[in-house]
């Protein structure tokens, strides 16, 4: 029998990012043996995928890529944060948005079913090989493809990502502090309260009704507004809605580089001072474990769990 020692455990682990428990175990089947442990890892996926299945994967990371014309973003989930810092893990989320700009599937199913990165391998055999060697369960949760010019950041090491598109001319795109003005854009949405709509021309007028319902509600139900008639109250809320499209609308958001300005006026400024035109088409945000149920847990209790473990 081969014998397995420390630093052949830690060599395995930074190649598979997986445990140590489960890098001694396939070392130890392998005797010795790494890349029959690699292969007896990957052997085991489909088992490991399942076992997988009923976990909560709400961490990860956010990526975006860009080639030519084309951007795609994607979240991809794992179950914990450390292995959302994995080199292997980073890796896997780069060849998935090379997948998606090769192939420009038309949804998830496309994608999962599609081969993956120029392989013979689906996208959905590689997610199965890479829960079998990372050890997780992990989840292509969603991605979006933008085709033309467009600004992107990625906040936090991948908890926040946002692409935006733009119409501009060649006066504007030619100047060398375009790239850099469109990104404090993509940079805005990112670090503040994420906006719905692009402009105020895009709410929709059922929202806006609702709003005013709402703000006049609330305008009557204030007893320092009693006795005033309507018309009062409808100027009131006209007043308020303003409110309403600052926190609501991109272009009317105070600009968070400069708080004298709203982004619609930074946008305008920095077009006119290129001798050009810039408009905002479209943006979208990717926060990574969105509307996922985080897992609670009791780590003092796990602990102690493996501590006392015969």
């Amino acid at each position: 029998m081969a014998q397995i020692t420390a630093k052949d455990v830690a060599d395995l682990r930074a190649k598979t990012g997986l445990g140590m428990m489960d890098c001694k175990k396939a070392l130890v089947e392998a005797e010795g043996d790494v890349e029959k442990a690699i292969k007896i890892l990957r052997e085991k996926g489909l088992a490991t995928a399942a076992k997988k299945e009923s976990r909560i994967a709400s961490e990860g990371l956010v990526d975006i890529m860009t080639k030519g014309e084309t951007t795609a973003m994607v979240e991809v989930n794992s179950e914990t944060d450390f292995v959302a810092k994995n080199a292997t893990f980073k890796e896997f989320v780069k060849d998935i948005l090379s997948t998606i700009i090769e192939t420009k599937p038309a949804n998830l199913e496309a994608l999962m079913a599609g081969k993956f990165n120029g392989t013979e391998q689906s996208v959905q055999d590689a997610l199965v090989e890479k829960i079998a060697l990372i050890g997780e369960k992990l989840s292509i949760r969603r991605f979006v493809i933008v085709e033309g010019t467009v600004a992107t950041y990625v906040h936090g090491m991948g908890s926040t990502g946002v692409i935006v598109k733009v119409e501009a001319d060649e006066a504007a795109k030619s100047n060398a502090d375009f790239v850099e003005t469109i990104k404090n854009v993509a940079l805005q949405i990112a670090a503040g309260s994420p906006p719905t709509y692009v402009a105020k021309e895009d709410v929709p007028a059922s929202v806006i009704e609702e709003e005013k319902t709402v703000l006049i509600n609330q305008a009557k139900n204030d007893p320092k507004n009693a006795g005033k008639p309507e018309q009062v109250l409808e100027k009131m809320v006209m007043g308020r809605l303003g409110k309403f499209y600052s926190a609501n609308c991109l272009l009317e958001q105070e600009y968070v580089k400069d708080d004298s300005l709203t982004v619609g006026k930074y946008i305008q400024q920095a077009a006119k001072a290129f001798g050009g035109s810039i408009k905002v088409v479209s943006f979208v945000i990717f926060e990574k474990g969105e509307g996922i149920e985080k897992r609670e847990e009791d780590f003092a209790a796990e602990i102690a769990k493996m501590v006392n473990k015969d």
